[in-house]
C-alpha cells in the first residue's frame, strides 16, 4: 500500500462518508454540498444543482466560521458540510482537514460528482466550448 493510500485510510476513518443518495438526503434537510472541483471539471460535466462552489485551494478560510473571509452559508461549526471532488479523494483528504478546524460534522460523498451523475441525481448541463475555426489564431 502506498503512503498516499495509508494517509487517505486514515482520514477516511474520521468521516462518516455519505453515498450520493444520502447527499441529495442530506442537501435537502439544510446540509451545505461543496464542490471542490477544478472549473474545467465543472464544466466539462456539469454541476450539481444548488451546490455551493468553493476552490480547494481556498476552502478552510471560506468554511471557518470565524474567519473574516468566510461565505455566508458558513453559519455554524455544528453545521452538517458534504464535500465533493471529481471521484471522492481529494474530498475526504478535504473534510478531514475541516474537521480538524473543529467542523465535527464535515464529510465528503463516497464517489465524488461522478458517482452522483452514474445514480441518475439532478445535475447541470455541461458548458459546451466551441473549438476556435481553422484561421483562428490561438494563445500559448
Amino acid at each position: 500500500m502506498s503512503a498516499i493510500e495509508r494517509l487517505l485510510d486514515g482520514k477516511r476513518a474520521r468521516l462518516e462518508r455519505l453515498s450520493p443518495a444520502e447527499a441529495l438526503r442530506a442537501q435537502e434537510g439544510g446540509a451545505l454540498l461543496v464542490d471542490t472541483r477544478p472549473a474545467v471539471n465543472r464544466e466539462a460535466e456539469g454541476e450539481i444543482p444548488g451546490a455551493l462552489v468553493i476552490d480547494r485551494n481556498v476552502l478552510e478560510w471560506r468554511l471557518d466560521p470565524s474567519s473574516p473571509d468566510r461565505v455566508p452559508e458558513a453559519d455554524s461549526a455544528d453545521r452538517l458540510i458534504v464535500l465533493f471532488c471529481n471521484e471522492g479523494y481529494a474530498s475526504s483528504l478535504a473534510a478531514a482537514q475541516l474537521q480538524e478546524l473543529g467542523l465535527s460534522r464535515a464529510t465528503d460523498m463516497a464517489g465524488g460528482f461522478r458517482a452522483w451523475r452514474a445514480r441518475g441525481l439532478p445535475t447541470t448541463e455541461p458548458v459546451l466550448r466551441a473549438e476556435p475555426g481553422p484561421g483562428a489564431a490561438r494563445r500559448g
